[in-house]
């Protein structure tokens, strides 16, 4: 299904018309035309670029999914590559939406390659600066580029917050934390390890927007576009230490643990030598030969006694030391 969107100086005035009108509308100059297109197939893409003047390599790029954030530019018209991001509030699993997004000097043409990328947030964020609209295909590509750098951020701050719930478990009493802990820092490192391939790409391509050879942004456009930029080094930044941090977090777990399994071969060599002094006491008296108190009650008194003052005095001395 197609959305296409008509500005004329400035104003909105139609929507939803049919894709075969675009040319028509791009006859006038001072019209900007917006074409969504959700995983167009080849021939009728193929004809929508021939019907713009658009590169096959350009085409290519919109078809094909896993490209790389980026930015190629071609005589008449630019071609990009941008992911907008989620995370899920759960598991923490980051998820991914492609868009390739061509820019004319009258036309902004995206192509979804999933279902998930928020298209209404985006048109809503459009109809919330009216006034910028008069920008043309800069200010469509400023909305798009701002509302998919702000989810970067999103993203970046809800891994942040996961982390910090981390942190609150790695002293935790109980296995199940441990394993929580295991499971939970490999998914946010995966998730970082994803959201870092987005995000650093990002800062050349919009920087490379706002350079003046390529006559993409007007100089009144030039502060948001520097603002978007703003954006996406504060999220590379945050990215790259959340990677550390969750690195951290892994190793403080780990040294957690070798801590918890030396205390516990503590308790059980403490326990260990405080049963092994009954086991001899009982062994000596079990021989075949005679001993002091053979043959008389005295004897299995005295030895009862040796065996409890012994193995108090050793769980005494262990629980000082705190072996026990």
């Amino acid at each position: 299904m197609a959305h296409t969107r008509l500005y004329r100086d400035g104003s909105l005035v139609e929507e939803d018309f049919p894709v075969r009108d675009i040319s028509r509308h791009l006859a006038d100059s001072s019209a900007t035309v917006w074409l969504d297109l959700y995983r167009p197939d080849r021939a009728e893409f193929t004809a929508v670029g021939e019907e713009l003047g658009l590169h096959e390599l350009a085409l290519e790029g919109a078809l094909h999914e896993g490209q790389r954030a980026k930015l190629d530019n071609y005589r008449t018209h630019h071609f990009l590559s941008v992911y907008a991001v989620a995370v899920d509030p759960d598991s923490a699993e980051l998820t991914m939406s492609e868009l390739a997004v061509i820019l004319t000097s009258q036309a902004l043409i995206t192509v979804r390659k999933d279902a998930a990328f928020a298209l209404d947030e985006l048109v809503a964020r459009w109809d919330r600066t009216p006034a910028l609209a008069a920008h043309g295909v800069a200010f469509l590509l400023y909305g798009l580029l701002d509302h998919v750098v702000d989810g970067h951020f999103a993203a970046v701050r809800q891994l942040d917050e996961r982390i910090e719930e981390l942190d609150a478990l790695i002293f935790a009493e109980g296995g199940r934390q441990i394993q929580t802990v295991q499971r939970q820092s490999y998914a946010l490192r995966k998730s970082l390890v994803r959201l870092r391939r987005v995000v650093l790409p990002m800062r050349e391509v919009v920087n490379a927007l706002m350079r003046p050879d390529l006559d993409i942004v007007d100089d009144p456009l030039l502060p948001y576009y520097r603002d978007v930029y703003d954006h996406v080094l504060r999220a590379g930044e945050w990215t790259e230490s959340l990677r550390d941090l969750v690195a951290s977090v892994m190793e403080t777990n780990l040294s957690v643990q070798a801590n918890r399994m030396n205390l516990i071969m503590k308790k059980v060599t403490s326990w260990a030598a405080i049963i092994a002094v009954p086991t001899a006491i009982t062994g000596f008296y079990g021989q075949n030969l005679p001993y002091p108190g053979f043959a008389h009650q005295s004897g299995f008194i005295v030895s009862s006694a040796v065996i409890v003052v012994v193995s108090l005095t050793l769980y005494f001395v262990f629980k000082r030391w705190e072996w026990l």
